[in-house]
């Protein structure tokens, strides 16, 4: 008999499914795996902000030589710092930022400035070498950098060893790569340098000549033709200089100081002040642009004022003086530049205060009193700055004759003024008096002392009038 089944009370257990049972490990693993790779930063959550792209050395580089050819060349050296700061191994960057570095010197006042760049450019070309010492334009770069270096030594023999070593360089460079346009050029600037002009003309001609677009060959030929004052034809290869790149004001003041140097020499008068015109043009234009570059450049308003000055119209130049002096009010050697345009103006009284702050330096009360005449006023744009006198050098010793020769010229009104007069006076006596116009500049100064000293009882003497100071060559 066929019994049906009693349905059960329960539903019935199923039996376990192996496949399902293997996929919830896959799951339960990969789970694991998800939350650990999270965790370390291998995989980033949803939804969270994308990281800020870090720009890699050869953007900053490529940065720097736009701004190069802008002429903003503070900003092209720190573009190249900020290019090896990201990679610290590119030779090639080096060496760039060497050669701005080198070019950036020319526009700044003082030799210490000057020297303090330099010495820069001198480190990162000879980081360069480090890294590739096979490199015939990272050699090419230090001749340069070490050329230049030689032009603001502080003495003869460090002088000579400057150019010693860059001839080394530009020797060196050459034997890598004979035909290295850069390394011929700076090597006939070397040799000009070392007084060999016709050995100078041969190399830069072979330069010229394979190189015709490259702005450093014609600059330096322009200085060898400069050098054998064949200025009108400097000023020609200096322009070519220019039309490979137009925004180096460094260019413009040596068009400027070429057209100067032409009228200075100039014995017709309409011609000389068709000169000087010209060279004010220049060293306008070398304004402008900075102003277009939002830069702040006293050079071009010294080079204004310089002109204007042997012009013999000193307001003029007075007035430019202090323009430059606006940008860089601490700089010692514009004060220098500011006291000779007053000497030479006879206007001795200013003369002195403004040169003793050059010299002696001052505080940053004195330096109003200087420039302003009158103690600081904030609220009229007259902030006082901090002076750090300079040294006596081939740079500065006009500024310390000058200032002795002011003083002494006080000397029968304000005897007190004799102490200082004969100080100044002696040490440069002591140090330049093989030169003819500087000895006999520094004699009659002392000469007046001397009188003082003789005859105290003639303290109200009127003023003398000391030998006046030739206005200095260009």
């Amino acid at each position: 008999m066929n019994l049906q089944r009693r349905p059960s009370l329960f539903h019935e257990k199923r039996r376990s499914n192996v496949y399902r049972m293997f996929a919830w490990v896959v799951i339960i693993l990969a789970a694991i795996w998800t939350t650990t790779q999270v965790k370390s930063g291998v995989i980033k959550p949803l939804y969270q902000a994308t990281a800020t792209a870090t720009r890699s050395a050869q953007s900053y580089a490529q940065e720097g030589d736009a701004f190069f050819q802008a002429g903003k060349l503070e900003a092209a050296i720190q573009a190249y710092q900020d290019a090896i700061r990201i990679d610290p191994t590119d030779e090639e960057i080096y060496t760039k930022l060497a050669r701005i570095q080198t070019y950036s010197s020319s526009l700044l006042t003082t030799d210490a400035e000057r020297q303090q760049r330099l010495a820069e450019a001198v480190a990162s070309i000879d980081q360069a070498v480090a890294l590739n010492p096979d490199d015939s334009t990272a050699h090419a770069v230090r001749a340069f950098a070490l050329d230049w270096s030689a032009s603001v030594a502080a003495t003869t023999e460090e002088r000579d060893s400057f150019l010693q070593e860059a001839d080394k360089a530009a020797t060196l460079a050459l034997h890598l790569e004979n035909q290295n346009v850069l390394a011929q050029a700076f090597y006939a600037e070397i040799l000009v340098d070392q007084q060999k002009w016709l050995q100078a003309e041969q190399v830069i001609l072979g330069a010229l000549e394979r190189g015709p677009d490259v702005m450093d060959v014609h600059r330096v030929y322009a200085y060898v033709l400069e050098s054998t004052m064949q200025y009108r034809q400097a000023i020609e290869e200096y322009q070519a200089a220019l039309n490979i790149n137009p925004n180096l004001t460094f260019l413009y003041i040596s068009i400027g100081y070429n057209y100067r140097i032409l009228a200075y020499k100039s014995e017709i008068t309409t011609q000389r002040d068709a000169l000087y015109e010209q060279a004010l043009d220049y060293f306008d234009q070398a304004a402008k642009l900075n102003e277009q570059l939002d830069i702040q450049d006293p050079v071009p308003y010294i080079a204004i004022a310089k002109t204007y000055s042997q012009m013999g119209q000193f307001n003029a130049a007075g007035l430019n003086i202090k323009k430059a002096l606006e940008f860089d009010p601490s700089n010692a050697s514009i004060y220098g530049q500011l006291g000779v345009i007053y000497f030479q103006a006879r206007n001795y009284e200013s003369a002195i205060p403004i040169l003793k702050c050059a010299l002696r330096g001052c505080t940053a009360e004195e330096s109003c009193m200087a420039r302003y005449e009158t103690a600081c006023n904030e609220a009229a744009g007259q902030t006082g700055m901090t002076v750090t006198g300079l040294p006596l050098s081939d740079g500065t010793v006009v500024y310390y004759y000058t200032y002795g020769s002011a003083l002494a010229s006080f000397g029968p009104r304000k005897p007190e003024y004799c102490t200082e007069a004969e100080d100044i006076l002696t040490q440069v006596f002591n140090a330049y008096g093989s030169d003819a116009g500087i000895a006999a500049i520094t004699a009659d100064g002392l000469a007046i002392c001397r009188g003082v000293r003789q005859d105290q009882a003639q303290t109200a003497t009127p003023v003398s009038t000391p030998t006046l100071i030739p206005t200095p060559r260009p």
